[in-house]
């Protein structure tokens, strides 16, 4: 776990065709390689929420990778960056 003072953490909200092709499962995929902590899940309104604490160079890299992977489905993106909680001890899928 990363000290919470150097900690950051940001939410972003995915949108597009990024329910139903694996998006949640891929991210999952994908944090398994970095340092990362928090979830993803699918929201009612067919958009997904992604929110990752970590090192900042590790959430970043984590970030570009799950944007990169899944290019093809998303049509914008709104990310916040706000403090660290240290809320979350691994990284899951929420449903």
């Amino acid at each position: 776990m990363v000290d919470s003072e150097r900690a950051v953490r940001r939410e972003i909200l995915f949108s597009g065709r990024v329910q139903g092709v694996g998006f949640r499962y891929t991210t999952r995929q994908i944090a398994g390689r970095f340092p990362v902590t928090g979830y993803v899940q699918n929201l009612p309104d067919g958009r997904v929420q992604l929110v990752a604490e970590g090192a900042s160079a590790e959430v970043e890299r984590f970030v570009t990778a799950v944007t990169t992977e899944m290019a093809d489905y998303i049509h914008s993106q709104n990310e916040e960056s706000v403090p660290a909680t240290g809320e979350f001890a691994a990284f899951e899928v929420r449903r």
